[in-house]
């Protein structure tokens, strides 16, 4: 179903790449952020959700896209400090070698999102959602008929 929402919504804001807006104003970024509720539903994408909530604000799709990213840097870090504790309150015992790794692991993890975060603004700038329609289509039925199948691979 999101996959072809995602081909409705690549139509719908085709020509958001040059004609949207590139600043956000605190209304706008409030209302892309109550559009990031909507990935709490089972299989929505988080970044999906927040990027459409751009450009239904006029956004262009550069920087709806980038302003999605930035939206979950609060969200990431709320869900570590979380677990972080959690860990903490049922006893774990953090070491300096567990911190070392928690920081060497996340410096690395933010290294490699840039590059990942900026190849896809890139190119959902210049092609838009259209791929990943078609990809989410793919592998929702690949998953459904697996499921029907009664393979054991459908619920991984």
């Amino acid at each position: 179903m999101e996959g072809s929402f995602f081909l409705f919504v690549d139509r719908l804001f085709k020509n958001s790449i040059e004609d949207g807006e590139n600043a956000i104003g605190y209304g706008s970024a409030f209302k892309i952020g109550v559009f990031q509720i909507i990935a709490m539903i089972p299989g929505v994408s988080r970044s999906a959700a927040t990027i459409i909530g751009g450009l239904t604000q006029k956004l262009n799709k550069r920087t709806a896209a980038e302003f999605s990213f930035f939206l979950a840097v609060p969200t990431m870090f709320g869900a570590t400090v979380f677990k972080l504790y959690k860990f903490y309150e049922a006893g774990y015992v953090f070491t300096t070698d567990h911190v070392q790794l928690l920081i060497v692991g996340n410096v690395v993890a933010f290294l490699i999102a840039i590059l990942a975060i900026r190849s896809f603004i890139q190119y959902l700038a210049s092609h838009g959602f259209k791929i990943f329609g078609y990809y989410r289509i793919v592998v929702g039925s690949v998953i459904l008929i697996l499921y029907f199948l009664g393979s054991d691979l459908a619920l991984l």
